[in-house]
């Protein structure tokens, strides 16, 4: 197991000044409360991050409700020019972009690199969807009369977002509102707010009109809390865990604000005994470990056919303890830090629980010592149900890999969880892919690939994982309210 590496300070001229974005104003720290952004690699401070006063918070607010005045007033195609003005922006600051994302969440750099063309991808979908918000018209009931349904933007949006996609979920949040025509209040996390920030910066550069996108910051229950209370707010979307999506639909009922949730998963991976071993383990310890596990649609329960059940473990333990862990920003890197210490605590904990109720540790299982919370890439098999890891998304590096010899078992045992955000399979058999298709519970489903996501793809899930999708034709959908209008 590669020990992690250590980083110097990192130079100042990477990390800008953190402030909020009101108005098409930024403001800085002054005597706002204020917390500490910390290097997950190191330990380091990155900066002070303002706290939006209430004050700011009603300025926001205000500025949104009149953004959304101007912005939806916008031709779509002019819309659709400031999109894409902005994705060349991001594009061409990429490497400010994804340097600081990179210390911000500990994300190593080449998958910084990939998320930020993912993320330009997203914005140009929406510049170029926006334009095509269709209604229909009816089919006449009587000579003269007319009947006809529009789309229109559903008003100011409440935005959360969390700190595992830096650039990918405030593009996701962004494109969908104002390429709707909708005004936006975003919380970005606080651990990763300057790489919002500069996003941010990139619409505004790019034309973006005041008030039309606002970036604010503070404690979270507070700021959600105070926004969802508005009566300005008409839409709300969220990615984060189950109990606080559930908060904050509560909060959202009482002014019945519409939602997205795209809330937490335990995606299965189904491995049968046809499917080649060799490119599934390679596939699968790559999906895996993709920034360090802390992907919502990470791939965790691997069910793999008995027949090949000794050999995948032993493949994907091999593969496992030859990741290079580290410097995020050193490209001969593929895992860096988890984002905090807490993370890195709740890992071992339930790791240790698994280990203490049966399961075997193959490899890892420990916090790597030293500076930053870096965790060895672990893989555990044959794990009881009894352990919390078989019903808790473990959001980490940690892979679990148990046995089936049963069709219809394996698809009960890979819809027992209430998620359904993710789910995925490896077979070279035509009517298997058929049967998954149509059985597996989840809202995206990968058969003999771990890609599920395209920016013209609905990204959501079912069950607990939450309903309504970012992305796609639907991710648009869900920021426009239909309208009939009937004319005799």
């Amino acid at each position: 197991m590669a020990e992690a590496k250590q980083l110097n300070t990192c130079p100042q001229d990477h990390y800008p000044e953190l402030q909020l974005f009101v108005g098409g104003e930024w403001i800085s720290k002054g005597s706002r409360k204020s917390e500490e952004v910390l290097n997950p690699a190191t330990g380091e401070v990155l900066g002070e991050l303002p706290h939006a006063t209430k004050e700011d918070m009603d300025r926001a607010l205000a500025a949104a409700e009149e953004g959304f005045r101007v912005w939806k007033e916008k031709l779509p195609e002019e819309r659709s020019v400031v999109l894409r003005k902005a994705s060349d922006l991001i594009r061409k600051r990429a490497e400010q972009i994804t340097t600081v994302a990179t210390l911000e969440s500990g994300k190593p750099i080449l998958q910084s690199r990939i998320e930020l063309q993912m993320s330009t991808r997203v914005l140009e979908w929406y510049a170029e969807e926006g334009r095509r918000a269709y209604g229909r018209v009816l089919a006449q009931r009587q000579p003269g009369s007319r009947m006809y349904v529009v789309k229109e933007p559903v008003g100011p949006v409440a935005a959360f977002a969390p700190w595992n996609f830096p650039q990918g979920n405030p593009a996701r949040k962004m494109g969908a509102s104002l390429g709707a025509g909708c005004s936006c209040v975003f919380k970005p996390a606080e651990e990763t707010p300057a790489t919002a920030l500069l996003m941010a910066k990139c619409m505004q550069d790019a034309g973006l009109p005041d008030g039309v996108l606002n970036v604010v910051f503070g404690i979270p229950h507070i700021i959600s809390t105070y926004l969802l209370s508005s009566p300005i707010i008409r839409k709300m979307s969220f990615t984060g865990s189950v109990p606080v999506g559930k908060s904050l639909m509560k909060l959202a009922a009482d002014n019945m604000i519409r939602t997205t949730m795209e809330l937490g998963g335990h995606a299965p991976v189904l491995v049968f005994e046809d499917a080649d071993v060799e490119a599934v383990l390679k596939q699968s310890v790559a999906a895996k470990f993709r920034n360090g596990g802390q992907v919502c649609v990470s791939p965790t329960r691997f069910l793999v056919h008995e027949s090949i059940f000794d050999k995948f473990v032993e493949g994907f333990t091999t593969l496992t303890m030859e990741i290079k862990v580290g410097n995020p920003l050193d490209e001969n890197n593929s895992m860096g830090p988890l984002i905090h210490e807490r993370r890195r605590k709740a890992i071992s904990a339930i790791i240790d629980d698994a280990v203490q109720k049966g399961a075997t540790l193959n490899t890892g299982g420990a916090p790597i010592e030293g500076a930053g919370s870096f965790y060895q890439p672990t893989v555990l098999s044959n794990v009881p149900h009894s352990a919390r890891i078989m019903h808790e998304e473990p959001f980490g590096p940690v892979a679990i890999i148990n046995s089936f010899n049963d069709f219809y078992d394996v698809i009960r045992e890979a819809n027992r969880l209430p998620y359904g955000l993710a789910a995925f399979a490896f077979t070279d058999s035509a009517k298997r892919v058929n049967l998954l298709g149509e059985q597996l519970e989840a809202g995206m489903i990968g058969i003999n690939s771990f890609a599920i996501s395209v920016p013209e793809s609905p990204f959501g899930g079912i069950k607990e994982s939450g309903h309504g999708s970012e992305e796609g034709i639907e991710g648009l959908e869900a920021c426009l309210v239909t309208k009939f209008i009937s004319e005799a």
